[in-house]
């Protein structure tokens, strides 16, 4: 079973490891540095996962992934946005489901936020289909919103509201 936790100095090899993977960060934020190095996991480690809600995805205390929701600003505050990645050997077991569910709950039953929304890169199927499994509803497909490593992607943005 996973757990979720704050990051730890024993995550940075792993955090090294899984960022440097091209299949883990291909559909990433390009603000995740890349070479990824163990001063860039010393910073997220220590600074950039206190930020909202961030936690380290575990199994057996070991690191094979992150999640966090990202509160929105001014008269976005009610809402947050998720992301999450899973270290390629933890790919289609259900530990992102199972995180995607949990942090899902923790955000809904601890902070006043009442829709949570992920975007999603057009070529990026499986995060879709964990989303729509996760209780996710697509709302939106933007066209050629995102560009990275040369191409255009259309983004799918999905959501999941709190129930009354």
């Amino acid at each position: 079973m996973i757990k979720l936790r704050e990051f730890e100095e024993k995550d940075t090899q792993r955090l090294v490891t899984y960022l440097n993977d091209l299949d883990v960060v291909k559909y990433l934020s390009s603000k995740i540095p890349l070479p990824y190095t163990k001063a860039d996991a010393d910073w997220w480690i220590n600074e950039g996962s206190k930020q909202d809600f961030v936690r380290a995805i575990t199994i057996n205390d070991e690191l094979i992934g992150c999640i966090g929701v990202n509160r929105g600003e001014f008269e976005y505050n009610r809402s947050g946005e998720i992301g999450y990645w899973i270290g390629r050997d933890y790919w289609r077991q259900g530990f992102a489901h199972a995180a995607l569910l949990q942090m899902t709950e923790i955000v809904f039953s601890t902070t006043n936020i009442v829709r949570i929304d992920a975007s999603v890169f057009s070529d990026n199927r499986p995060s879709m289909n964990l989303l729509h499994k996760s209780g996710y509803q697509e709302e939106a497909i933007l066209k050629t919103a995102m560009y990275k490593h040369g191409k255009f992607f259309d983004k799918h943005i999905f959501s999941r509201l709190k129930p009354d």
